[in-house]
């Protein structure tokens, strides 16, 4: 008999460190021999034992193990079991109160940082409520480990998915959604897709609720289109959740780690699912971007309208509209609202949104920002607000010439990033434009993420 030769994998270095900050993902630093040691869910002030996963030229990532001396700031409140193997919220172990401090002082620093002069500071962020359950909308990866269906999350920084039984940030909703489709794909035997072997059927799980009506709109990525095992799994699902209104598959073929491909087929139910956002009622498609936090949308959409000022003689523009949220809200006060976003399929639903809530006052047109924003700059004379909802990255300089050139009277943006808000930022303050209200808002309980919002107003216009 053959004596097994084959080596086990020696130990990792287990290290234990001093946190010293938060980085701006919300992981936990720590000086090390010269390098920078990154460690997920470690807060400020901790002892930790950590061990190393890589070593690279300066920085040493790292897995935490055990915290050895707690920070004030940690809650004793354990939420989430699979905290350090999902990595998908930073902060989970911090106080919550805690979370927002640390995202104003995020903000306040990315403005400091770029020179941004404003008379008033970064004011409190506005907290969520609740801070857990709060996400309307989940895309979910299909994977099968020893032969067990899997439904979860990417592990941060792999490809390994992390199966989310009970996802504490998911609205309970979607969490039942999941179990019934994880139980159901593994009972049937349907194939889940091989990014190694590119083969097999179902790749991505998409949920998108209303919390407001109670329903749900569920769509089945697929690697090729499937008319037998997918629209008999759509049916058990909304037979055994009745809260599912509709069910969709979306062919996706690509190599890629894009989730959505081209073609989208309704199996069962309502094309679209109608949420209500404030005073706005919306149609959105599957394929649709709509924030994930409905209730903190609301309270960015509430405070854009308020500090817009409009009156009913005056024009607005929404740039990067998307299906027109912060448009339609606009399109109550003023006299004329335009919105301008670059996807068609999201211009097509703004139009929908905007008849469906019998708003009369709008115009969506589908384009690059800039061509779009330069035309409207020659076709109407003056703009009394402008918002600017632009992706992370944050707006081209070719986009802000142009509309500083257009030079409407107030600017709202709605950044997503403070980095590349702070950036813009300071191109703006430099050419006209005062910063007046700087307003950070918690969309994202438990991760590093914030939203602000800024106003700012126009000065100097005898220099146009």
């Amino acid at each position: 008999m053959k004596k097994n030769t084959r080596r086990s994998s020696p130990p990792r270095e287990s290290i234990k460190l001093t946190i010293d900050a938060l980085d701006n993902e919300g992981i936990g630093l720590a000086g090390h021999e010269g390098k920078t040691a990154l460690v997920q869910g470690a807060l400020p002030g901790e002892t930790v034992l950590a061990e190393v996963e890589h070593i690279g030229r300066t920085h040493i990532y790292t897995r935490l193990r055990k915290v050895l001396r707690n920070s004030p700031q940690r809650t004793t409140n354990i939420i989430c079991k699979k905290e350090l193997e999902c990595l998908g919220c930073p902060l989970i172990g911090m106080k919550y109160q805690a979370q927002l401090d640390y995202k104003q002082q995020r903000v306040a620093a990315a403005l400091s940082a770029n020179g941004v002069a404003h008379d008033s500071s970064v004011l409190p962020t506005l907290a969520a409520e609740p801070p857990t359950a709060y996400r309307a909308s989940a895309k979910l990866v299909f994977a099968r480990k020893r032969e067990k269906v899997l439904i979860g999350l990417y592990r941060r920084g792999s490809h390994d998915v992390v199966d989310c039984p009970d996802c504490p940030v998911h609205h309970p909703l979607i969490n039942r959604i999941v179990a019934v489709v994880r139980d159901e794909v593994q009972r049937q035997g349907i194939s889940v897709y091989s990014p190694r072997h590119m083969n097999g059927l179902l790749r991505y799980l998409l949920i998108r609720i209303s919390p407001l009506n109670d329903r749900a709109m569920v769509t089945l990525v697929s690697n090729f289109r499937d008319l037998q095992q997918l629209p008999k799994l759509g049916k058990w699902l909304m037979r055994k959740v009745p809260e599912v209104i509709s069910v969709h598959q979306n062919v996706n073929s690509s190599s890629g780690n894009v989730i959505f491909g081209q073609e989208t087929l309704k199996l069962h139910g309502t094309p679209d699912l109608i949420d209500r956002v404030g005073d706005i009622r919306l149609r959105i498609a599957p394929g649709a971007f709509f924030q994930v936090n409905t209730r903190q949308a609301s309270r960015i959409y509430a405070l854009v309208r308020e500090w817009a000022q409009l009156k009913t003689n005056e024009k607005a523009l929404d740039l990067y509209c998307g299906i027109g949220g912060i448009a339609l809200h606009l399109a109550k006060d003023a006299g004329r609202v335009f919105g301008i976003e670059v996807v068609p399929e999201a211009v097509r639903n703004a139009a929908d949104n905007a008849r469906l809530n019998n708003l009369e006052n709008c115009h969506f047109q589908a384009g690059d920002a800039a061509v779009e924003l330069n035309r409207l700059s020659q076709q109407i004379a003056s703009l009394a607000v402008a918002v600017i909802n632009p992706p992370r990255k944050g707006c081209d300089a070719e986009v802000l010439e142009t509309l500083i050139e257009f030079g409407p009277q107030r600017l709202i943006y709605v950044s997503c990033d403070p980095d590349s808000l702070a950036r813009d930022l300071a191109l703006l303050t430099h050419r006209h434009y005062r910063v007046e209200k700087v307003q950070p808002v918690d969309m994202f309980p438990q991760t590093a993420h914030v939203e602000t919002v800024v106003l700012l107003t126009r000065i100097d216009n005898s220099d146009e």
